[in-house]
């Protein structure tokens, strides 16, 4: 098969690959930004379908914000793919901010005390499921502001920069002769 490996990966390797990228944060962050801002929908539906993944990021349904994303887009009728591409806001180096803000704000709004915190954890992981209602109880109360100002934040940004990027190829297309790109291309002889 054409582009196929020699050496297929194994487990470790596919896992390691899967936490942590072949190159680097900064790339992948970049390739991602760039596949955002290359989708064919109108820049309204990029923008709202990246909030919708980024607020699904808040939420404290770990390993349902793929499925949640996707409905809320469905749903708004938001591009998908960009709200597929918003969950990956909620990542190993931004879930325990999440968590913890989300949990200290849920608390307060529901006037909780924050020195109930570490028994509750404890009873949480030792307990039944009421400590597991006690913990994301307030999750989910915080959640909901706090993801919508990040999701409100993400829809201005992903929209700005579709439209930028979109109105740059416009004018690289009115000023470059169509000539000349296909000739560029061209090997000399």
């Amino acid at each position: 098969m054409l582009f196929r490996r020699r050496n297929p990966p194994d487990f470790r390797e596919r896992l390691h690959i899967a936490m942590w990228p072949r190159r680097s944060w900064r790339r992948s962050i970049r390739y991602m930004l760039l596949r955002v801002r290359r989708m064919r929908a109108t820049p309204h539906a990029v923008g709202l379908g990246c909030a919708c993944g980024v607020f699904t990021a808040f939420t404290p349904f770990l390993g349902f914000h793929l499925l949640l994303a996707g409905l809320l887009a469905w749903m708004l009728r938001a591009n998908i793919l960009a709200a597929a591409a918003g969950t990956f806001f909620g990542n190993p180096l931004t879930y325990p901010v999440i968590w913890v803000s989300t949990y200290q704000f849920g608390s307060w709004v529901l006037g909780w005390k924050a020195s109930r915190e570490i028994v509750e954890l404890t009873y949480v992981l030792l307990g039944p499921q009421e400590g597991f209602w006690s913990l994301v109880l307030p999750m989910f109360v915080g959640c909901l502001p706090l993801g919508l100002l990040a999701a409100s934040a993400t829809y201005f940004l992903a929209k700005k920069a579709v439209e930028a990027y979109r109105e740059k190829k416009r004018q690289n297309a009115l000023t470059t002769p169509s000539g000349a790109r296909s000739s560029a291309r061209r090997r000399p002889v």
